[in-house]
């Protein structure tokens, strides 16, 4: 049943993207395992994240069931959707029963994904990562897989218009090789390791990126360090503070 709303999701977002003339440079599918468990461990700058998150698996032919939260469940458009394509709701009150979903779902052989900061990063930095993806993948005996995208927060992101129109904007998407996750090994040091990695692939993805900010009414979406005026963590943490 899932794959009869799941399939016809993604038609529909490859039909988007393209009437979008979107330019998606994506490398390193082919470290998703095609059978088997995973966890997908990936930034968050983008409400369409898990989209592009999703559409790397494809190649491998691996539908990835994500962890969102429980609100995204409620809304009357995208509620059946995203019960109907599997994905795993996340009641921050209740954080113990969508854990124990994700962990069914990895032992049934399922590829989940898995936002570890939680929210999106709007200094487009890596956030601290939460140590939930480290614990399901040893607890389920199954790889971590990074990723890094970029060029996602051009077109709908926290505080800034969407941009759905023919906007030609590129896509960068980077997946790196699997992380193990050893049962006698420290949550925490592992969560580390598996940052490093996504702030390596992050770095490799900007790098790549063909683009630059046409002027500075348009570096919003680059980050201070790269010469943007995205605000900075710093900046982020007074405002909350006011």
């Amino acid at each position: 049943m899932a794959e009869l709303v799941y399939r016809p999701v993604i038609g529909l977002a490859k039909t988007l993207f393209k009437a979008w003339d979107l330019k998606i440079d994506c490398q390193g599918s082919e470290n998703i395992p095609r059978s088997g468990g995973a966890v997908l461990v990936s930034n968050h700058i983008s409400y369409l994240d898990f989209v592009f998150n999703g559409l790397a698996a494809l190649p491998q032919k691996r539908l990835v069931r994500f962890m969102a939260k429980e609100s995204v469940f409620r809304h009357k458009v995208s509620g059946p959707l995203m019960r109907g394509m599997k994905h795993i709701p996340v009641d921050r009150g209740q954080g113990e029963t969508a854990y124990e979903h994700a962990l069914d779902s990895l032992r049934s052989g399922e590829v989940v994904g898995v936002f570890p900061e939680a929210t999106i990063s709007q200094s487009f930095t890596l956030k601290s990562f939460k140590s939930g993806a480290a614990r399901l993948a040893q607890e389920a005996g199954v790889p971590l897989v990074p990723m890094a995208l970029w060029g996602t927060q051009r077109l709908w992101t926290k505080g800034h218009p969407r941009n759905f129109g023919r906007s030609h904007t590129p896509v960068t998407v980077r997946v790196g090789e699997p992380v193990e996750a050893p049962r006698d090994q420290y949550a925490g040091a592992i969560t580390r390791r598996l940052r490093e990695r996504v702030q390596e692939l992050l770095e490799a993805a900007q790098r790549a990126y063909p683009t630059r900010p046409r002027g500075t009414e348009d570096a919003w979406w680059l980050p201070a360090h790269l010469g943007g005026t995205a605000p900075t963590v710093e900046q982020l943490r007074a405002a909350e503070a006011l």
